[in-house]
């Protein structure tokens, strides 16, 4: 049990958090990114306001009468068998009541080879995690602001262990359509472990997005900026493999300075045609490439690049984002728009 409990927990550490802010709570799995569009901006982008169905996830104020009638299928493989994928559709009831949003992502982490204490090997095993989000997003009379909140059901699986929970987004965007700016903030995650996997409750993993774009006057690109995990300001710790060492055989642990810390916050990135039917997208994570970052050579993690193509009702996204020289992903996406308008 000792050996299958371990398993699972470098599978949710190692594979799923992929940061000093990861590991602190369950239900990781919920701020992975849900399409390619947002992973090849970097991830987590919260200031879309256009067909994007996929949006909602990570901001429901985003959710609006252009997704109407829209389905948005993502998959992608991580590392070895772990894979996941999202799904979103949208309906617009009338114009008075407007648009709901529902969504399901998930993660498989794979079969495990299963041992007991004594080292004997035992039946395999697997582990799966899912969750199921219904939203809606309101527009305060005569302003630009909107607000939204998503719902959430939360599955987890591992092993024979079983845990359910419950959560809600929260988001508010403001456009500023004299400058094309879009302003945002989500806060994700608000919830708690109704069935813990054993006797004691664990938290599940808040996060604070602030998000800023703009779309430039004179040229076809709308650059984003988004400010992650500000629930938590020092997401900053000293790595071990840089450390000093001193005359005495001991050693200085690496000093992480108030700048590096902040920029581990930071996540920018551009997509190129954003108004055409072929997109082009790129996007860098500071705290990515930080974290993932091997001394004295040069492997750019954090860079992610992807591109979006239309085809009459039809819209087909890639995203390749890099983690490690023997570590990186691409996310596919296909989304269907049923309402018989082309995009």
């Amino acid at each position: 049990m000792f050996r299958k409990t371990i398993c699972i927990a470098f599978c949710l550490v190692g594979l799923v958090a992929f940061g000093q802010v990861g590991g602190r709570s369950v239900y990781q799995f919920l701020n992975l990114v849900t399409s390619p569009r947002q992973a090849a901006i970097g991830g987590k982008v919260i200031t879309f306001y256009d067909q994007d169905v996929n949006q909602a996830h990570f901001n429901p104020a985003c959710i609006n009468v252009e997704m109407d009638n829209k389905l948005s299928l993502n998959y992608g493989s991580y590392f070895g068998e772990v894979t996941y994928g999202t799904a979103s559709y949208a309906y617009t009831y009338d114009r008075h009541v407007q648009t709901f949003f529902g969504g399901v992502n998930y993660v498989n982490y794979g079969k495990f080879d299963g041992y007991d204490e004594n080292g004997q090997q035992t039946s395999d095993f697997t582990g799966s995690e899912i969750a199921l989000s219904f939203g809606y997003a309101y527009n305060i009379p005569f302003t630009d602001f909107y607000i939204g909140a998503n719902a959430k059901l939360i599955s987890s699986t591992l092993e024979s262990y079983n845990s359910f929970g419950a959560a809600v987004d929260i988001g508010a965007l403001f456009i500023d359509t004299r400058n094309d700016v879009n302003w945002a903030i989500s806060i994700r995650n608000l919830g708690t472990q109704i069935t813990p996997y054993a006797e004691t409750r664990e938290k599940l993993p808040l996060e604070v997005l602030i998000g800023v774009s703009q779309l430039m006057e004179n040229v076809p690109i709308r650059w984003h900026l988004t400010l992650e995990n500000m629930q938590q300001w020092q997401v900053a710790f000293a790595n071990p493999n840089r450390a000093e060492g001193n005359l005495d055989g001991g050693a200085t642990p690496e000093k992480v300075s108030f700048f590096n810390n902040a920029l581990r916050h930071v996540i920018v990135g551009a997509e190129l045609f954003p108004e055409k039917g072929f997109n082009i997208r790129l996007g860098y994570n500071f705290r990515r490439a930080e974290e993932l970052r091997i001394l004295e050579q040069r492997n750019f993690s954090g860079l992610s690049v992807g591109f979006g193509l239309k085809v009459n009702n039809l819209k087909f996204n890639y995203s390749y984002s890099r983690y490690t020289l023997a570590a990186n992903t691409s996310l596919f996406g296909l989304t269907i728009d049923f309402s018989g308008n082309r995009y």
